[in-house]
């Protein structure tokens, strides 16, 4: 097995962020891909997706409080976590290293041990403590990649303009992603 990412779905609105992070990821044959909803994240999910869609993520889940799950510790070769959507509060809780429960736990793995961490806010606007979390994290060396999409290429469809976001968190993660690239 190749790569190794876990996933983290929080409670922010936005889960297709998610669907097309695990729509893009599920027919890659080297990359082993694991999943953590928070109790939110899995109630936002379930409504703004369905709950066709929630039964068919296509990757094993883990609990939001399994302190066991394998990525949970830095020994383990899990190399990314993406939390797409990430909420402030999930935000506020990495930037703090607080590690109280296993997405803000695979955050903190991934920053000591200088992995690639990137976050996905979909929240506006946004007040002077979320800028100084998205700070913190910066510095510590996580990416925050807001949920902001682009329109160069013209999206003709809401997954369009999402996979114009989803497309840039995987090339974050060291992925090649064929998408359209400005051309100035």
């Amino acid at each position: 097995m190749g790569r190794k990412i876990v996933i983290g779905v929080t409670g922010a609105s936005g889960a297709i962020y998610a669907k097309r992070l695990f729509d893009k990821l599920s027919p890659q044959e080297d990359v082993e891909v694991a999943v953590v909803f928070t109790a939110n994240g899995e109630k936002v999910f379930r409504y703004e997706m369905g709950e066709a869609a929630f039964r068919a993520v296509p990757f094993p889940q883990y609990d939001n409080n399994d302190f066991f799950a394998p990525f949970a510790s830095g020994s383990s070769l899990f190399d990314t976590l993406v939390v797409a959507p990430c909420s402030m509060g999930a935000l506020a809780r990495i930037a703090g290293g607080l590690a109280s429960d296993l997405i803000s736990r695979t955050a903190d793995v991934m920053l000591k041990e200088r992995r690639t961490l990137i976050l996905v806010p979909r929240e506006t606007p946004l007040h002077l403590i979320h800028i100084q979390n998205m700070q913190r994290i910066a510095e510590a060396g996580g990416v925050i990649c807001p949920a902001s999409p682009s329109f160069y290429s013209h999206p003709q469809t809401i997954d369009n303009a999402v996979d114009t976001v989803v497309d840039r968190v995987l090339q974050l993660a060291g992925f090649t992603v064929e998408t359209y690239r400005w051309k100035g």
